[in-house]
């Protein structure tokens, strides 16, 4: 008795998940900086039509890339984490100066609006969403690395803390009223909050609450 050999299947292939395209990638990009914008002048909830003629689109574009505002608030969050994170770890890879390193960073934290950030960060997502705990301990550690630089070369006043940096930068980089035409920008603010820091320390901070 002959044995029908059983026909061969052809072993299915797995196709690679398609890259974004070009434009898709753009719009989401433009989507994300207007509603990082918004957020800092108006906070979270700022309208979504606002964020898309800001981002010179269409609604439905803007709900294809975020299905709803948390999605939107999380993705402004874990951008902005992510590109001040960045600078970060730039700023202490290319600055020899402890104390200079520190000083970009804080600059480059107005640029991309890190106090975007302290305005969602109020209830508007859940804090323990992995990838922002991930992006937000990274910024944390790099800061904290650039302070204890600068604490050893002499040049950070030693009573500061990562929670100085973080609130201080957070707060000058949103909008400021204009109280009498008086406003000039955040990085003349925070250059001024900079030489605060600076070491030797002309006077001793208050303890919390004190003055």
């Amino acid at each position: 008795m002959d044995v029908v050999a059983a026909p061969r299947r052809t072993p299915r292939t797995t196709r690679a998940p398609r890259a974004p395209r070009a434009d898709a990638v753009r719009n989401r990009e433009r989507i994300v900086a207007a509603a990082r914008d918004l957020f800092t002048e108006v906070g979270s909830q700022a309208p979504i039509d606002e964020v898309a003629r800001r981002a010179g689109i269409g609604n439905a574009t803007v709900y294809r890339h975020f299905p709803d505002r948390d999605a939107l608030v999380l993705g402004v969050i874990q951008h902005v984490l992510k590109r001040t994170g960045d600078h970060a770890e730039q700023a202490v890879a290319e600055v020899d100066d402890p104390f200079g390193a520190l000083s970009r960073f804080v600059h480059a934290c107005a640029e991309e609006r890190i106090g975007a950030v302290c305005v969602v960060l109020d209830g508007a997502y859940d804090p323990g969403e992995p990838e922002v705990a991930t992006l937000t301990g990274r910024l944390n550690a790099l800061v904290e690395a650039m302070m204890a630089r600068a604490r050893r070369a002499g040049t950070l006043r030693a009573d500061v803390d990562l929670g100085d940096i973080i609130l201080a930068v957070g707060q000058l980089t949103r909008p400021l009223p204009d109280l009498a035409g008086y406003h000039r920008g955040p990085h003349r603010y925070l250059q001024l909050f900079l030489d605060g820091l600076r070491a030797p320390a002309p006077s001793t901070l208050p303890a919390d609450g004190a003055w």
